[in-house]
Formats: C-alpha cells, sequence, structure tokens
C-alpha cells in the first residue's frame, strides 16, 4: 500500500519530543509492514529527515512556542484571529500555503493519507479529499487546551488556550466524522470519541526506540543521580506535573537525594536546590539508566506518556502517578502508583533508601517490548484495512 504520512514534524534521527517519539514509531511500524510510506511536512532549521528518500519536506521552520521570538507569536496570533483558526493550525498554515497540499497531490496518489494529529487537516483540510484519510489523535487536543486554561494565571493566556480549547473541539468532532478511521494512543482517549466512533478506531500501543537489552539485574556504572525526570517541559500539561513536582513533592524529600530533569524547559523555571536540569541529553536511554529511579509525575494532559513507555521497556523501576499510566491495563512490578504529594514524596524516599542498600529493582523489560510490538502492528492493519475496506 502506498501512504502519506503528514506530520507537523517529519521523524528525525535523533527524536527529541515524545510527539517525535511517537511518529517514529508509527512509522517504523507502517514500514515493517511492507508499506511504501512519504513522510511529508515541517522540518526544525538545520535538522535532516531520518529517511531523507522517504521525506518530503515541506519547509523549514520552528512552529514550537518556547523556541520563537515574541514577533513571531505575535503574527501567528494575528493569522489565527483572521483565519478563525486554532494559534497551532494558524502556524502550520503559514509556513505551508501555497506548498503542502501541492507536494502531496505532487508526489501521489497515494492510497490513503495517515494525518499525523488534527493540527495539518485543520490548517489544510483540503487534504481530505485528496485520499482516504486516517486520523492520528496523539492527545485529545481540546482537552489538553483546556487544561491548560484551568492552570494558567495570566488571564490573557487563560482566555488564548480557552479560545483554542473551544475552536479544537469543533475540528477535532468534525475530523472524527471525516476520517475513515482514527488511531488514539490511549485508550481512555479512545473512550472519550465517544460510542458513535467505536467501531472506527482503536488504541495504538507504542515503543520508544529499539533499546539494547540489558539482564535485569545487570550492575552496570554508578548512577549518576538517585531521581530522574524526562520530558519535553515547554508543553503545558508536562510542565504542570513538573511544577507540581518541583513545588510540592521536593521540599518533602530527605536533601541528600540527587534529582536530574532531562529535556527542554521553560527559561523562567526555578528549581529546589538538589535538583539539577540537564537539558536535552544526547540519549533518552542513557539518562533513564543513570537513574536510581524514574520519577512520572503527570497532573495533566491526554495521550499516553513516551517516558512511562521508556520505563517500562527498559524494566526501570518508577513512582508514577495513574495520570503517567493512562493506556496500560497492566503495570510492571516495580511501579508504585501514587498520587498525592506526600504519598509521592515518601514512595521515592523508601525505594532510593531500598535501591541504594542494594535492592536495584530492575525487571526483564523485553516482553513488554514484544507484546507492544505486536499490538501497535495488529492497530495499524485494523485502521488501514477499515480506510480501505
Amino acid at each position: 500500500m502506498r501512504l502519506a504520512f503528514l506530520t507537523s514534524l517529519i521523524p528525525v534521527g535523533r527524536p527529541d519530543t515524545g510527539f517525535e517519539i511517537a511518529n517514529a514509531a508509527i512509522l517504523s511500524a507502517l514500514r515493517e509492514a511492507g508499506h511504501a510510506v512519504t513522510a511529508i511536512g515541517f522540518l526544525r532549521p538545520g535538522e535532516a529527515p531520518a529517511d531523507p528518500e522517504q521525506a518530503v519536506v515541506v519547509a523549514e521552520t520552528d512552529i514550537e512556542n518556547a523556541v520563537v521570538p515574541a514577533a513571531q507569536k505575535l503574527r501567528w496570533l494575528a493569522a489565527a484571529a483572521r483565519l478563525g483558526l486554532p494559534v497551532a493550525c494558524a502556524k502550520l498554515r503559514l509556513a505551508g500555503a501555497g506548498r503542502l497540499v501541492e507536494a502531496v497531490r505532487a508526489h501521489g496518489p497515494f492510497d490513503a493519507l495517515v494525518l499525523n494529529s488534527v493540527m495539518l487537516p485543520g490548517a489544510f483540510p483540503e487534504l481530505l479529499r485528496i485520499a482516504p484519510c486516517i486520523l492520528v489523535e496523539h492527545n485529545i487536543e481540546h482537552v489538553s487546551a483546556r487544561q491548560n486554561a484551568e492552570h494558567a494565571d495570566n488571564p490573557i493566556l487563560r482566555r488564548l488556550y480557552g479560545r483554542e480549547a473551544r475552536l479544537l473541539e469543533r475540528l477535532e468532532r468534525r475530523l472524527w466524522d471525516e476520517a475513515r478511521f482514527v488511531w488514539t494512543l490511549a485508550e481512555e482517549d479512545r473512550q472519550a470519541l465517544g460510542a458513535a466512533y467505536r467501531e472506527k478506531s482503536c488504541a495504538l500501543p507504542l515503543v520508544s526506540g529499539n533499546p539494547a537489552a540489558a539482564p535485569p539485574h545487570d550492575l552496570g556504572e554508578a548512577p549518576a543521580f538517585d531521581i530522574g525526570l524526562i520530558g519535553t517541559w515547554t508543553w503545558g500539561p508536562n510542565l504542570i506535573g513538573l511544577e507540581w513536582f518541583l513545588r510540592e513533592v521536593c521540599p518533602l524529600l530527605p536533601d541528600d537525594i540527587r534529582i536530574a530533569v532531562a529535556g527542554r524547559v521553560p527559561p523562567e523555571l526555578r528549581t529546589s536546590l538538589g535538583v539539577t536540569l540537564v537539558g536535552r541529553v544526547p540519549s533518552a536511554e542513557h539518562f533513564l539508566r543513570s537513574c536510581r529511579l524514574i520519577a512520572l509525575s503527570s497532573r495533566a494532559g491526554t495521550g499516553v506518556q513516551l517516558k512511562t513507555i521508556e520505563a517500562m521497556q527498559l524494566g526501570l523501576p518508577a513512582v508514577a502517578t495513574t495520570l503517567s499510566c493512562r493506556g496500560f491495563t497492566a503495570l510492571p512490578a516495580n511501579f508504585t502508583i501514587v498520587d498525592t504529594a506526600e504519598d509521592y514524596a515518601r514512595a521515592l524516599t523508601e525505594r532510593v533508601t531500598a535501591i541504594r542498600a542494594g535492592g536495584r529493582q530492575r525487571v526483564d523489560g523485553a516482553a513488554f517490548m514484544r507484546g507492544q510490538r505486536a499490538a501497535l502492528a495488529d492497530g495499524l492493519a485494523r485502521g488501514l484495512a477499515a480506510a480501505l475496506g
């Protein structure tokens, strides 16, 4: 089958965010199933596609709020108001106008289009008339926008996020109707679509890269940190969880516990003593393995947490909130689920103490990996069959 994978960020050799890791996993699984897949979309300046012969770069552009100047954000806001679009769609419309739809037509015909999130078809609704479409809902976007509004202290930001939530809800519901099939990344999100879409949707279990197998009790090198957190903290729902951890959990921890936070953070973020911001790391796997215990602190958002998948498939011990483990019906024995700051701090302290004493609490993640890969392949096959049936 000949497919176009339409995405705001074409997978690169070193995926950085959970969104990019999920993109790479879906794209790789489609190709492993024997489909010819062309990725069409955008790149950050200076990056290169992981598979340049199977990619069409419409433009090199920064589309993330955290890395663009204020003047660019104002241009996006003005375009969103003029076009009546969510800001997330307006920025893509500006970047791809006169190029993206034309590239899809020029490189076709395709048996189906995989619309990787609602943002591109929201910016270019004409895509749905080119070929049968399957929508990938990484998150229920209007729910995430509404959560951002509820947590925003600035009244202007609260109004902007509220506008995004209203427009995104209308857009998402229209796309659920018009797409031939919908893939979500968590069963909870699939249930949130409602009963009307139960027969035309399924949840895709994901994997994150191909981590090297490690014996469950391999001692390896001495851990650099006691507790590690990793994520793209410039994304609103992720930042809510990190700020909760820093503000409410960290003050309850012993002073000698060493904590590291990996990934991009907003420049204004303030951290506690004993917390090291290590920035974007060359290898998420190496960073996670360098920590005695993983903290998964989500308090908002939809979709599945890629950092949770990474911890599971590496067999690493973790303390997690319930929301961090959305999308999973069974959890590894070395995961502790708690939701209050007091219980979270107590679990971290007890488990770090036990690990320091020699109980490494690591398990073999190979079986988890095998199950995820098989279920991902099955879900992709179901969606493609429904789209072309």
